[in-house]
Protein backbone atom coordinates (compact mmCIF):
# COMPACT_ATOMS: atom_id res chain seq x y z
CA UNK A 1 0.00 0.00 0.00
CA UNK A 2 2.88 2.35 0.77
CA UNK A 3 4.20 1.88 -2.78
CA UNK A 4 0.80 2.81 -4.16
CA UNK A 5 0.67 6.02 -2.13
CA UNK A 6 4.14 7.02 -3.34
CA UNK A 7 3.29 6.37 -7.00
CA UNK A 8 -0.07 8.15 -6.70
CA UNK A 9 1.53 11.18 -5.06
CA UNK A 10 4.23 11.36 -7.73
CA UNK A 11 1.64 11.04 -10.50
CA UNK A 12 -0.47 13.86 -9.00
CA UNK A 13 2.60 16.07 -8.65
CA UNK A 14 3.57 15.30 -12.24
CA UNK A 15 0.09 16.13 -13.53
CA UNK A 16 -0.23 19.35 -11.50
CA UNK A 17 3.25 20.59 -12.40
CA UNK A 18 3.05 19.57 -16.07
CA UNK A 19 -0.23 21.40 -16.53
CA UNK A 20 1.07 24.80 -15.47
CA UNK A 21 4.55 23.99 -16.77
CA UNK A 22 3.32 24.09 -20.37
CA UNK A 23 2.47 27.78 -20.05
CA UNK A 24 5.81 28.49 -18.34
CA UNK A 25 7.69 26.85 -21.22
CA UNK A 26 5.68 28.80 -23.78
CA UNK A 27 6.37 32.05 -21.91
CA UNK A 28 10.09 31.19 -21.54
CA UNK A 29 9.76 31.26 -17.75
CA UNK A 30 10.63 27.63 -17.07
CA UNK A 31 12.84 28.34 -14.04
CA UNK A 32 10.21 30.28 -12.10
CA UNK A 33 9.35 27.11 -10.16
CA UNK A 34 12.96 26.74 -9.04
CA UNK A 35 12.95 30.37 -7.93
CA UNK A 36 9.80 29.90 -5.87
CA UNK A 37 11.04 26.69 -4.24
CA UNK A 38 14.14 28.53 -2.94
CA UNK A 39 12.67 31.93 -2.15
CA UNK A 40 9.96 30.62 0.21
CA UNK A 41 12.46 30.06 3.04
CA UNK A 42 11.82 33.44 4.74
CA UNK A 43 8.08 32.74 4.60
CA UNK A 44 8.62 29.45 6.42
CA UNK A 45 10.71 31.10 9.14
CA UNK A 46 8.33 34.07 9.57
CA UNK A 47 5.35 31.73 9.79
CA UNK A 48 7.13 29.77 12.52
CA UNK A 49 8.03 32.93 14.45
CA UNK A 50 4.43 34.23 14.29
CA UNK A 51 2.64 30.97 15.04
CA UNK A 52 5.23 29.41 17.33
CA UNK A 53 4.43 26.10 15.69
CA UNK A 54 6.25 23.83 13.29
CA UNK A 55 2.94 22.60 11.93
CA UNK A 56 3.04 22.22 8.19
CA UNK A 57 -0.13 24.24 7.56
CA UNK A 58 1.41 27.42 9.00
CA UNK A 59 4.64 26.97 7.10
CA UNK A 60 2.78 26.28 3.86
CA UNK A 61 0.73 29.45 4.27
CA UNK A 62 3.88 31.49 4.89
CA UNK A 63 5.61 29.86 1.94
CA UNK A 64 2.64 30.51 -0.36
CA UNK A 65 2.54 34.21 0.56
CA UNK A 66 6.27 34.65 -0.06
CA UNK A 67 5.93 32.69 -3.29
CA UNK A 68 3.40 35.20 -4.59
CA UNK A 69 5.59 38.09 -3.47
CA UNK A 70 8.50 36.50 -5.35
CA UNK A 71 6.43 36.35 -8.54
CA UNK A 72 5.39 39.99 -8.10
CA UNK A 73 9.00 41.16 -7.64
CA UNK A 74 10.20 39.20 -10.66
CA UNK A 75 7.47 40.74 -12.81
CA UNK A 76 8.20 44.22 -11.43
CA UNK A 77 11.89 43.98 -12.32
CA UNK A 78 11.09 42.66 -15.79
CA UNK A 79 8.75 45.57 -16.44
CA UNK A 80 11.54 47.91 -15.33
CA UNK A 81 13.85 46.61 -18.06
CA UNK A 82 15.75 43.85 -16.23
CA UNK A 83 16.16 40.66 -18.26
CA UNK A 84 13.93 37.73 -17.32
CA UNK A 85 16.68 35.36 -16.23
CA UNK A 86 18.44 38.09 -14.27
CA UNK A 87 15.21 39.03 -12.49
CA UNK A 88 14.61 35.43 -11.44
CA UNK A 89 18.20 34.97 -10.27
CA UNK A 90 18.30 38.21 -8.27
CA UNK A 91 14.96 37.68 -6.52
CA UNK A 92 15.31 34.05 -5.53
CA UNK A 93 18.91 34.38 -4.29
CA UNK A 94 18.04 37.51 -2.31
CA UNK A 95 14.93 35.95 -0.75
CA UNK A 96 16.77 32.73 0.06
CA UNK A 97 19.58 34.73 1.68
CA UNK A 98 17.08 36.64 3.80
CA UNK A 99 15.69 33.30 4.96
CA UNK A 100 19.16 32.09 5.89
CA UNK A 101 19.77 35.28 7.91
CA UNK A 102 16.43 34.87 9.74
CA UNK A 103 17.30 31.27 10.58
CA UNK A 104 20.70 32.25 11.95
CA UNK A 105 19.23 35.09 14.02
CA UNK A 106 16.04 33.66 15.47
CA UNK A 107 16.02 29.87 15.27
CA UNK A 108 19.47 28.83 16.46
CA UNK A 109 18.16 26.99 19.52
CA UNK A 110 15.14 25.48 17.78
CA UNK A 111 14.96 22.25 15.83
CA UNK A 112 13.49 23.74 12.66
CA UNK A 113 13.97 21.05 10.04
CA UNK A 114 14.31 23.22 6.96
CA UNK A 115 15.87 20.46 4.89
CA UNK A 116 12.69 18.45 5.33
CA UNK A 117 10.45 21.44 4.64
CA UNK A 118 12.28 22.53 1.51
CA UNK A 119 13.56 19.22 0.17
CA UNK A 120 11.15 16.62 1.49
CA UNK A 121 11.59 12.97 0.55
CA UNK A 122 8.74 11.30 -1.34
CA UNK A 123 9.49 7.96 0.35
CA UNK A 124 8.11 9.41 3.62
CA UNK A 125 4.75 10.37 2.10
CA UNK A 126 2.80 7.29 3.37
CA UNK A 127 3.66 8.09 6.99
CA UNK A 128 2.52 11.72 6.96
CA UNK A 129 -1.21 11.08 7.07
CA UNK A 130 -4.35 13.07 7.88
CA UNK A 131 -6.80 11.72 10.43
CA UNK A 132 -10.43 12.78 10.81
CA UNK A 133 -12.16 11.49 13.93
CA UNK A 134 -9.30 9.08 14.49
CA UNK A 135 -9.71 7.60 11.00
CA UNK A 136 -6.94 7.92 8.43
CA UNK A 137 -8.04 9.51 5.15
CA UNK A 138 -4.69 9.14 3.41
CA UNK A 139 -1.38 11.00 3.17
CA UNK A 140 -1.44 14.76 3.50
CA UNK A 141 0.47 15.13 0.24
CA UNK A 142 -2.34 13.45 -1.71
CA UNK A 143 -4.86 16.03 -0.52
CA UNK A 144 -2.55 19.03 -0.89
CA UNK A 145 -1.35 18.18 -4.39
CA UNK A 146 -4.81 16.95 -5.41
CA UNK A 147 -6.27 20.32 -4.44
CA UNK A 148 -3.58 22.15 -6.43
CA UNK A 149 -4.28 19.96 -9.48
CA UNK A 150 -8.03 20.48 -9.20
CA UNK A 151 -7.63 24.24 -8.81
CA UNK A 152 -5.29 24.52 -11.81
CA UNK A 153 -7.54 22.32 -13.96
CA UNK A 154 -10.64 24.37 -13.16
CA UNK A 155 -8.98 27.76 -13.68
CA UNK A 156 -7.23 26.77 -16.91
CA UNK A 157 -10.38 25.08 -18.17
CA UNK A 158 -12.49 28.18 -17.51
CA UNK A 159 -9.99 30.62 -19.04
CA UNK A 160 -8.26 28.39 -21.58
CA UNK A 161 -8.67 30.81 -24.51
CA UNK A 162 -7.36 33.73 -22.47
CA UNK A 163 -4.31 31.81 -21.23
CA UNK A 164 -3.63 30.58 -24.75
CA UNK A 165 -3.77 34.01 -26.37
CA UNK A 166 -1.77 35.65 -23.57
CA UNK A 167 0.96 33.02 -23.96
CA UNK A 168 1.29 33.19 -27.75
CA UNK A 169 0.49 36.85 -28.49
CA UNK A 170 0.08 39.12 -25.44
CA UNK A 171 -0.12 42.22 -27.65
CA UNK A 172 -3.13 40.82 -29.51
CA UNK A 173 -4.67 39.71 -26.22
CA UNK A 174 -4.40 43.24 -24.86
CA UNK A 175 -5.83 44.64 -28.11
CA UNK A 176 -8.98 42.53 -27.83
CA UNK A 177 -9.52 43.58 -24.22
CA UNK A 178 -8.03 40.67 -22.27
CA UNK A 179 -6.33 41.83 -19.02
CA UNK A 180 -2.93 40.30 -19.78
CA UNK A 181 -1.32 41.27 -16.48
CA UNK A 182 -4.20 39.79 -14.50
CA UNK A 183 -3.87 36.44 -16.25
CA UNK A 184 -0.12 36.54 -15.82
CA UNK A 185 -0.48 36.86 -12.05
CA UNK A 186 -3.24 34.27 -12.06
CA UNK A 187 -0.93 31.80 -13.78
CA UNK A 188 1.95 32.65 -11.46
CA UNK A 189 -0.40 32.18 -8.50
CA UNK A 190 -1.24 28.69 -9.76
CA UNK A 191 2.47 27.94 -10.16
CA UNK A 192 3.16 29.18 -6.63
CA UNK A 193 0.34 27.13 -5.11
CA UNK A 194 1.34 24.01 -7.04
CA UNK A 195 5.00 24.38 -6.10
CA UNK A 196 4.35 25.04 -2.41
CA UNK A 197 1.78 22.25 -2.16
CA UNK A 198 4.20 19.78 -3.70
CA UNK A 199 7.77 20.40 -2.62
CA UNK A 200 7.42 19.80 1.13
CA UNK A 201 6.42 16.20 0.60
CA UNK A 202 8.16 15.19 -2.61
CA UNK A 203 11.24 17.41 -2.77
CA UNK A 204 12.28 20.38 -4.85
CA UNK A 205 14.08 18.22 -7.43
CA UNK A 206 10.90 16.41 -8.40
CA UNK A 207 8.78 19.57 -8.46
CA UNK A 208 11.17 21.65 -10.55
CA UNK A 209 11.84 18.72 -12.88
CA UNK A 210 8.14 18.05 -13.44
CA UNK A 211 7.48 21.73 -14.09
CA UNK A 212 9.98 21.78 -16.94
CA UNK A 213 10.85 18.41 -18.48
CA UNK A 214 7.40 16.98 -19.41
CA UNK A 215 6.26 20.33 -20.83
CA UNK A 216 9.49 20.70 -22.82
CA UNK A 217 9.07 17.15 -24.13
CA UNK A 218 5.47 17.79 -25.18
CA UNK A 219 6.54 21.05 -26.84
CA UNK A 220 8.77 19.04 -29.18
CA UNK A 221 6.02 16.58 -30.07
CA UNK A 222 3.18 18.87 -31.09
CA UNK A 223 2.36 22.39 -32.22
CA UNK A 224 -1.15 22.45 -30.72
CA UNK A 225 -1.57 23.68 -27.14
CA UNK A 226 -4.43 21.36 -26.17
CA UNK A 227 -2.44 18.33 -27.33
CA UNK A 228 0.65 19.69 -25.59
CA UNK A 229 -1.20 19.85 -22.27
CA UNK A 230 -2.36 16.24 -22.59
CA UNK A 231 1.05 14.97 -23.70
CA UNK A 232 2.80 16.87 -20.94
CA UNK A 233 0.63 15.30 -18.24
CA UNK A 234 1.04 11.87 -19.86
CA UNK A 235 4.84 12.18 -19.97
CA UNK A 236 4.91 13.28 -16.34
CA UNK A 237 2.71 10.43 -15.12
CA UNK A 238 4.54 7.78 -17.16
CA UNK A 239 7.95 9.00 -15.98
CA UNK A 240 6.70 8.94 -12.37
CA UNK A 241 5.52 5.35 -12.57
CA UNK A 242 8.51 4.10 -14.55
CA UNK A 243 10.93 6.08 -12.40
CA UNK A 244 9.61 4.50 -9.22
CA UNK A 245 10.27 0.99 -10.51
CA UNK A 246 13.72 2.01 -11.75
CA UNK A 247 14.48 3.38 -8.28
CA UNK A 248 13.24 0.13 -6.75
CA UNK A 249 15.49 -1.96 -9.00
CA UNK A 250 18.55 0.23 -8.50
CA UNK A 251 17.86 1.06 -4.83
CA UNK A 252 18.40 4.72 -5.74
CA UNK A 253 16.71 8.07 -5.16
CA UNK A 254 13.05 7.90 -6.18
CA UNK A 255 12.78 11.54 -7.24
CA UNK A 256 16.10 11.36 -9.07
CA UNK A 257 15.04 8.27 -11.02
CA UNK A 258 11.69 9.81 -11.96
CA UNK A 259 13.32 12.92 -13.40
CA UNK A 260 15.99 10.79 -15.07
CA UNK A 261 13.28 8.81 -16.87
CA UNK A 262 11.61 12.08 -17.86
CA UNK A 263 14.99 13.27 -19.16
CA UNK A 264 15.39 10.14 -21.27
CA UNK A 265 11.92 10.73 -22.74
CA UNK A 266 12.91 14.31 -23.55
CA UNK A 267 16.08 13.18 -25.32
CA UNK A 268 14.07 10.65 -27.34
CA UNK A 269 11.60 13.38 -28.36
CA UNK A 270 14.49 15.72 -29.18
CA UNK A 271 15.95 13.12 -31.53
CA UNK A 272 12.86 11.44 -32.95
CA UNK A 273 10.03 14.00 -32.87
CA UNK A 274 8.10 13.88 -36.19
CA UNK A 275 8.20 17.67 -36.49
CA UNK A 276 11.26 18.82 -34.54
CA UNK A 277 13.39 15.70 -34.07
CA UNK A 278 17.08 16.15 -34.85
CA UNK A 279 17.47 12.74 -36.52
CA UNK A 280 14.19 13.10 -38.42
CA UNK A 281 15.30 16.49 -39.78
CA UNK A 282 18.63 15.06 -40.87
CA UNK A 283 16.87 12.18 -42.66
CA UNK A 284 14.52 14.60 -44.43
CA UNK A 285 17.43 16.82 -45.46
CA UNK A 286 19.31 13.81 -46.80
CA UNK A 287 16.31 12.61 -48.77
CA UNK A 288 15.73 16.10 -50.13
CA UNK A 289 19.32 16.40 -51.30
CA UNK A 290 19.29 12.95 -52.85
CA UNK A 291 16.22 13.89 -54.85
CA UNK A 292 17.90 16.92 -56.45
CA UNK A 293 19.19 16.29 -59.99
CA UNK A 294 22.47 18.16 -60.58
CA UNK A 295 22.65 20.44 -63.58
CA UNK A 296 24.78 19.25 -66.45
CA UNK A 297 27.90 21.19 -67.07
Amino acid sequence: MNDLWIILTAALVAAACSLVGCFLVLRKMAMIGDAISHSVLPGIVIAFLISGSRGSIFMLIGAAVIGLITVFLIQLFQQSGVQSDASIGVVFTAMFSIGVVLVSLYTRQIDLDLDCVLYGEIAYVPWNIIEVGGVSIGPKAIWAVGFALLLSSVVIGLFYKQFKLCSFDPALAAAVGIPVLLFHYLLMGLVSITTVASFESVGAILVVGMLIVPAATAYLLTEKLSVMLVLSVAVGVVSSIAGYFVAYLLDASIAGCMISVAGVMFVFAFLMSPTNGLIIRKIRQKRGLSGVIPESV
